[in-house]
């Protein structure tokens, strides 16, 4: 029997998240990327939480921290409340929802508008824990070629 998806679509993992944490596919969507993300939390594919944040921050990720969260923690469930598409060149979206996770500590909740900007034919997560380093008239870290304050800027 197949393994269910922890993103919580109701499909099995091949069918759903698997095959974009191996590469076979790119998610199509901010909301799908997201989901994808949190079943990489809970399977502990730190490897594919980098490689789908902003290229211009992956450098500075804390990977050994990711990992100990990741593998630190009992994954209790996610809920998307809302995925907005923003649109503009490049696109740019808003996913809400809500990540559910027990550890030493007890049980946790967190809500969060997360931000993602897709480049070429990629989705990418724009981590508001790791600054990016742009001015607001240089070119956005994105790749977009505009500038920093006429891209990714306005949605942080």
């Amino acid at each position: 029997m197949s393994q269910a998806c922890p993103c919580g679509s109701g499909s099995s993992l091949e069918q759903c998240c698997g095959h974009y944490h191996s590469g076979e596919a790119h998610a199509a969507s901010a909301e799908t990327l997201m989901r994808s993300r949190y079943s990489a939390y809970v399977l502990g594919q730190i490897d594919y939480l980098i490689a789908t944040t902003l290229p211009a921050q992956q450098a500075d990720l804390d990977s050994t921290a990711i990992r100990a969260w990741s593998l630190g923690s009992t994954w209790l469930g996610l809920e998307v409340e809302s995925s907005e598409l923003i649109g503009g060149q490049p696109e740019h979206s808003f996913v809400t929802f809500t990540a559910r996770w027990h550890d030493d500590s007890g049980e946790h909740s967190h809500r969060e508008r997360s931000s993602f900007v897709q480049h070429g034919t990629r989705w990418y997560f724009i981590d508001p824990t790791v600054p990016l380093k742009a001015g607001r008239n240089d070119p956005c870290p994105c790749g977009s070629k505009q500038k920093f304050k006429k891209c990714c800027a306005s949605y942080l």
